[in-house]
C-alpha cells in the first residue's frame, strides 16, 4: 500500500500561483477607492431590511438607470423622508 499512496502522490500536479489581477480591473477600482472612503466616513451605521426579490430588482434597476448605486439612492430616500427631526 505505501507503494501505491507514494506514485500517486508523485503523480499529481501542482498549484500555482494566483493569476496577477487584470489591470484595467485594478485601475477601476482604484479610481473609486476615494469616494467611498469620503462616504464610509459618513455613513457609519448598517440597515439591513427584508424585500422581495422583484422590488431588489426594481430598486437595482432604477438607480443603474439614474446612475447612481443603489444604496446612494435609498440613502437620499431616506433622508428626504425621515431627515429633517422635529
Amino acid at each position: 500500500m505505501t507503494i501505491a499512496a507514494s506514485s500517486a502522490a508523485q503523480k499529481r500536479a501542482s498549484i500555482g500561483r494566483k493569476p496577477a489581477a487584470d489591470p484595467a480591473s485594478t485601475w477601476v477600482r482604484q479610481a473609486d477607492a476615494p469616494e467611498v472612503a469620503a462616504k464610509a466616513s459618513i455613513y457609519t451605521a448598517r440597515l439591513t431590511i427584508d424585500v422581495t426579490p422583484a422590488l431588489r430588482g426594481r430598486i437595482k434597476v432604477i438607480a443603474f438607470e439614474r446612475g447612481v448605486t443603489a444604496a446612494e439612492m435609498l440613502r437620499d430616500l431616506l433622508e428626504r423622508e425621515y431627515g429633517a427631526g422635529p
